[in-house]
């Protein structure tokens, strides 16, 4: 169908795209085929337990050559991401979740290939969400000005591949430091292709820390409770922000 110019879209749970990645690879990524792949149930499907959780997709898409890989923050990011991916000539992947998906209000930035959208500025430290976990680091970061007088950036990766390489820049060299957030496996995803950039681009690494799923098979539960189990939660990101608010007072205050 895509050979004949038309634009398939592949709708399917993403822990069931794992059974089809040789043909992601041989029948559309090698032939760089405009086929979008809509993955449902990305992240944590609650009681459906570890062979249901979504946790790996961002990992297996984002290293085939040609394929742009998206994460919407919100709903209103999802029409226009699946509008935008059916207009590329190459792949492409957008990944949503088993929940009733966050609606944040505000003036929407247009999606652009490769472009995050800034929700918030600030000075003293960057939350970088990949995904619909976006509501909770809005949360976290209005906390953190609550509780600690903190200003902190939250940005909408809106993109894993291509990564704005800009915003990211931005945020390690004129925040004191950054957080990403994912919810997903922290191995090869999200956080893992932020910190590939950044060593590329020279940028101080150290400055950067992930939040996401670790390298375990995540059991049973309501969503709400692994998350929070997980610290990617509104309080746990609101923590892991501190603390490294705390380690970077800390090294300014290093002779």
């Amino acid at each position: 169908q895509a050979k004949a110019g038309m634009r398939p879209i592949v709708d399917i749970y993403s822990t069931f795209l794992h059974r089809s990645f040789d043909h992601i690879f041989q029948e559309v990524a090698l032939q760089n085929l405009p086929v979008v792949f809509t993955m449902d149930r990305a992240g944590l499907t609650a009681p459906d337990g570890p062979t249901h959780h979504g946790v790996f997709d961002i990992g297996y898409m984002r290293l085939f050559p040609n394929m742009i890989v998206m994460a919407p923050g919100d709903a209103l990011d999802m029409a226009p991401m699946l509008d935008f991916a059916l207009q590329q000539q190459s792949p492409a992947s957008l990944r949503y979740p088993k929940t009733a998906v966050d609606q944040i209000e505000r003036d929407e930035q247009p999606i652009e290939l490769g472009k995050a959208e800034v929700i918030q500025s600030g000075e003293d430290g960057t939350i970088l969400c990949c995904g619909t976990l976006l509501a909770n680091c809005i949360g976290a970061a209005q906390l953190l000005k609550e509780e600690l007088g903190l200003n902190i950036a939250v940005i909408n990766a809106r993109f894993v591949k291509p990564m704005d390489r800009d915003a990211l820049r931005r945020a390690v060299e004129e925040t004191n430091f950054v957080v990403t957030v994912e919810e997903g496996a922290l191995m090869t995803g999200f956080g893992s292709a932020v910190l590939e950039a950044a060593s590329e681009m020279g940028l101080d690494t150290r400055r950067i820390h992930r939040l996401g799923i670790p390298d375990e098979f995540v059991t049973f539960g309501e969503r709400s409770e692994l998350l929070a189990d997980l610290g990617i939660d509104t309080a746990g990101i609101f923590q892991a922000c501190k603390l490294q608010h705390e380690a970077a007072m800390r090294v300014a205050e290093t002779p």
